[in-house]
């Protein structure tokens, strides 16, 4: 069973987490046997966030309710506001979860949060292009183990730039286990290519299907 929650900074970046809440929520792809999954939000208290398209968010639940396991995941969505000194609560609870094996999936100004606190120095990792994280971090050691790429999985630690949130929610259902190696591969293939075949190879992938 895994416990998800996504944390919901003000100037949240909405069309980021789109893809994952969606398919957690819904769970329309999940396999069969797939594990349990829950998918709560969470703020530093219980007032609403106004994201970056405007929307009104309330949470479900404030982020000291968070249980530190290995059976937790942490969603951290890119912001303009990681920078404020506030969310330093998050970013502590991210340290702790990677500490007991939990997972902790950031995208965009996320990664640079997680930067500035040391977490990405030993791990490969990635953000919004090379160069990116230096210009925000002054204290980031992590060169040596940054990725080129949309989005990285080192494990329990998933991390993407501003364009790598499908990539980056391949790879957390890939880390949760929810759909089969036959679903992920074309539920991927359709949404980056709009191609016609995958919708219909996504759909005959299905349990309902066979």
């Amino acid at each position: 069973m895994y416990n998800v929650y996504l944390y919901l900074p003000e100037t949240l970046a909405d069309w980021e987490i789109g893809h994952i809440t969606a398919e957690l929520r819904s769970k329309r792809f999940f396999r069969a046997d797939a594990p349990q999954v829950t998918l709560r939000t969470v703020g530093l208290t219980a007032e609403s966030v106004l994201t970056m398209g405007g929307l009104r968010v309330v949470p479900d639940g404030t982020i000291d309710e968070i249980p530190i396991t290995s059976e937790t995941v942490l969603l951290l969505p890119g912001a303009n506001t990681w920078n404020d000194p506030k969310h330093g609560t998050a970013v502590a609870l991210a340290a702790r979860l990677l500490g007991v094996g939990g997972t902790v999936c950031a995208i965009c100004g996320a990664t640079v949060a997680l930067a500035n606190a040391g977490l990405l120095d030993q791990r490969p990792h990635t953000s919004n292009g090379a160069g990116f994280l230096d210009a925000f971090c002054p204290s980031y050691k992590g060169q040596p183990f940054f990725v080129d790429a949309p989005s990285v999985s080192d494990g329990s630690l998933i991390t993407a730039g501003a364009t790598g949130a499908l990539m980056w929610t391949k790879q957390i259902l890939e880390r949760l286990d929810v759909f089969s190696p036959d679903t992920l591969r074309a539920w991927y293939d359709y949404f980056s290519t709009g191609e016609a075949q995958s919708f219909f190879t996504l759909m005959q992938s299905l349990p309902s299907a066979r």
